[in-house]
């Protein structure tokens, strides 16, 4: 009798230990999966450089590392296009407990679970602060280095921020690949585009145009039918101020696929083109040199001893920087 139920004992020892088995295989199998699959994505880069300012406001105030914020906001917003983010400003997936402002309905683990809806961008990564300052549970998570993203990343897993198992590893891989990790040691920010993210409001239907940034400015893509009216509206910036940055009239026609400048241009092109001149092409004129560039036209002028009567040529060679 004795040697039956010690016989069922190791079976069932065997049992349990061979279900942990297949459990931590079947996390560390989707774990390099999913980091096999990673690939750079040119909307989550639209994202982070939208976003990144943001981020790095939010971690000087609050001590969460920048490439957390960032990270669970690519992972739980899709890049800013989910369902939730587009109807309810809700990048972090955030749901209703303990909420007393406004509402949204979204399946989830349960059909049409409650979760915050906000007047804009800003509120949900200034709630999403709070949420973890706030909460108890998170707490030991602020004893971490601002630097241990890996630590954060596991932690939130570990205090039940996600259900995923992988939950951890997507962070740490979207950190990696995107390099998330430099924004940790910044000290300072770019306010305009947190004011942008504070002026914006998806939820009111607006597809907003991808922000990217270049020669240490911010500019946008024109679409059908933009004018410096419309981006205005969208940015939160003056059409003139847009008009002028661009050195163009307020009423002028924008052409799809034209560079919109947000902030004014520099008097040279980045360091990469040193000693590199522009050869003209057939259609360009100083004005999309300029513009391809970042460059005032005034300063392409001068860099290049020329008059402003002086009328390019295919072939000519321009100095840049």
């Amino acid at each position: 009798m004795k040697t039956s139920r010690i016989t069922l004992l190791l079976h069932k020892f065997e049992l349990q230990r061979m279900k942990r088995y297949v459990i931590i295989s079947i996390v560390l199998f989707l774990s390099v999966s999913l980091n096999a699959q990673l690939k750079w994505n040119s909307r989550y880069q639209s994202y982070i450089d939208q976003y990144k300012d943001v981020a790095i406001a939010e971690m000087l105030k609050y001590n969460i590392p920048a490439s957390i914020t960032l990270a669970q906001g690519l992972l739980e917003s899709g890049a800013g296009m989910s369902e939730l983010a587009r109807k309810g400003n809700n990048h972090f997936g955030i749901k209703c407990h303990d909420w007393l402002g406004a509402t949204t309905y979204h399946d989830d683990d349960e059909e049409q679970e409650c979760f915050r809806k906000y007047r804009d961008v800003y509120e949900s990564y200034e709630d999403h602060s709070k949420f973890l300052a706030r909460q108890p549970r998170y707490r030991s998570l602020f004893k971490l280095k601002r630097t241990d993203y890996k630590g954060w990343a596991r932690g939130l897993k570990r205090c039940g921020y996600a259900t995923s198992p992988t939950y951890a590893n997507q962070l740490i891989g979207i950190i990696e690949l995107y390099k998330l990790q430099r924004f940790d040691k910044a000290k300072k920010y770019d306010r305009f585009m947190v004011e942008r993210s504070a002026v914006i409001n998806s939820s009111a239907g607006i597809d907003l145009h991808p922000i990217h940034i270049y020669n240490k400015n911010y500019y946008l893509k024109a679409r059908q039918g933009d004018t410096f009216r419309s981006i205005a509206r969208e940015v939160g910036i003056s059409y003139k101020k847009i008009a002028k940055y661009n050195e163009r009239d307020k009423d002028d026609r924008l052409i799809p696929g034209e560079i919109i400048y947000l902030k004014k241009k520099q008097k040279k092109a980045e360091k990469a083109y040193k000693n590199r001149p522009h050869r003209v092409k057939d259609g360009e004129s100083m004005y999309s040199i300029a513009q391809y560039y970042g460059i005032r036209v005034k300063s392409l002028y001068k860099m290049n001893h020329l008059q402003p009567n002086y009328t390019i040529k295919v072939g000519d060679y321009l100095k840049v920087r």
